[in-house]
């Protein structure tokens, strides 16, 4: 299966590339297993698929579980580039709106509202088949790859075959 450079964040897809067929459609979808067994390195690949799809002109959202864990989100991507900041806002339930091209979601996305959107909660989206682009992020915890697994049944139930970049096959 196709991996990642380590030194470079993994594909998340073009902004350009539009759904043609069943191929097309598996290719938006990433399953991204760290080597790493930490939430802090799960974090920062997160914030590296953000960075690159903000980059590429996508409203990007990421979704977890915790108010805790979208502080950790919201201080990481304040401080992810000296060079520059990534503007975002945490989005604390459905009713509130985001106006910025990033938010940290504490509520399920809406397809229609984001481009690319990373899921680190515990819970896939029901309508995880209509999102434009989906990245599923776990690091090597067992817990967490149990919850991935689980991730990846449910999208091959709804048709997809998301691409899987293994890191700890390096």
């Amino acid at each position: 299966m196709p991996e990642s450079n380590p030194h470079s964040p993994p594909e998340t897809g073009s902004p350009a590339a539009g759904p043609s067929g069943p191929d097309d459609r598996n290719q938006r979808y990433w399953f991204h297993i760290l080597a790493q067994n930490t939430p802090a390195a799960r974090n920062l690949h997160a914030a590296k698929l953000v960075d690159k799809a903000w980059q590429q002109g996508d409203r990007v959202c990421i979704v977890c579980d915790s108010a805790r864990h979208a502080e950790e989100l919201d201080d990481l991507l304040w401080n992810f580039s000296p060079d520059a900041f990534i503007p975002h806002s945490v989005v604390p339930d459905s009713a509130t709106a985001c106006s910025d091209p990033v938010g940290i979601l504490l509520c399920p996305p809406v397809a229609e509202d984001w481009d690319t959107v990373i899921i680190l909660s515990a819970t896939l989206p029901a309508d995880a088949d209509r999102f434009k682009r989906l990245a599923l992020v776990a690091h090597n915890d067992p817990a967490v790859l149990d919850q991935a697994r689980s991730h990846f049944k449910q999208l091959r139930a709804l048709g997809i075959e998301p691409r899987v970049h293994d890191q700890r096959k390096r």
